[in-house]
């Protein structure tokens, strides 16, 4: 039989198996891709969540002894007290002042470092606690809020203050 004698009802369902046939890679297609989208979203959540959760960790890290640096950070204010009550010629001053600089670089290695305040320097609530105010003499340059005196030592832990330096502050 050859093209021209084929049955129209054979031709007619011939196209439509192809259309049929159409349909279905359409539709196989269509579902492909929205499996396909639905993995690369997956896949890109999972790597937002390592990411996240490895950011979380190194966090937990560095700021997992911050309780027992804190501790540490009384001992030395002990220390400083201690220093400034003995006389300076007592030969205990030396060897006190030897042991709080030991603690300081241990605590230096762990990421700790002293809020350095100068008198005149700007209150900052962020960096200081103010203990106590006094009145400023503009004559002398002092201008109110600022900083007159340091009572405390203040300390950071990876750029975020664990303590507050303790100060008298110009009204």
């Amino acid at each position: 039989m050859s093209d021209k004698d084929k049955d129209p009802k054979e031709e007619a369902g011939s196209r439509k198996d192809r259309k049929d046939s159409k349909d279905e890679l359409k539709k196989a297609k269509a579902e492909r891709d929205e499996y396909l989208d639905g993995w690369k979203r997956a896949k890109a959540d999972l790597i937002n969540y390592k990411r996240d959760e490895l950011r979380r960790l190194e966090q937990v890290v560095q700021f997992a002894n911050e309780d027992m640096i804190s501790d540490i950070i009384t001992v030395i204010d002990s220390f400083e007290l201690a220093i400034a009550s003995m006389e300076k010629d007592n030969p205990a001053v030396k060897g006190t002042e030897m042991i709080k600089s030991k603690l300081e670089d241990v605590l230096k290695k762990r990421g700790v470092s002293r809020i350095i305040i100068n008198k005149g320097d700007k209150f900052d609530p962020n960096f200081h606690e103010a203990v106590t105010t006094v009145s400023g003499e503009s004559e002398k340059g002092d201008k109110p809020d600022t900083i007159a005196e340091e009572f405390e030592a203040g300390y950071m832990l990876y750029g975020k203050v664990i303590k507050a330096s303790k100060v008298k502050v110009f009204k």
